[in-house]
């Protein structure tokens, strides 16, 4: 052993300023966690955000067809892109208006999906 009793001088392992994490031996498991703020998201994509995932949880009681996998797809992306940006896209929003077009009656006799449309229509000028 070292006269000074460090570590490093009796052959053990010493990691400083790894700026993430480290594991060391078999079968460990790491987790990072990132702690920080929300984008900043202005009172349209808030209220769009609210009415897509209400209607998300309403297609769960809908009877599941191509057209509302595809509409709850393009849900899921916009939900994503609002929740990593702070914003939908102009050609997220659009894709969603197509998929909303395509589900025709479903999302129209939902709540939800008039309120997502209505939505859209606001941020995309019509």
């Amino acid at each position: 052993m070292a006269e000074n009793g460090n570590s490093r001088d009796r052959g053990g392992i010493h990691v400083t300023n790894t700026g993430g994490n480290v594991t060391i031996g078999d079968h460990n498991t790491v987790t990072n966690t990132v702690h920080g703020a929300a984008p900043d998201r202005d009172a349209q994509q808030e209220e769009l955000l609210r009415a897509v995932r209400q209607l998300r949880a309403d297609l769960e009681g809908v009877v599941p067809s191509e057209l509302t996998a595809a509409l709850d797809a393009e849900l899921s992306d916009v939900e994503d892109e609002i929740e990593g940006t702070g914003r939908a896209s102009t050609g997220r929003l659009t894709a969603l208006r197509g998929a909303l077009a395509e589900a025709g009656a479903v999302a129209e006799l939902l709540a939800s999906g008039v309120a997502v449309g209505q939505a859209v229509g606001a941020l995309l000028g019509g």
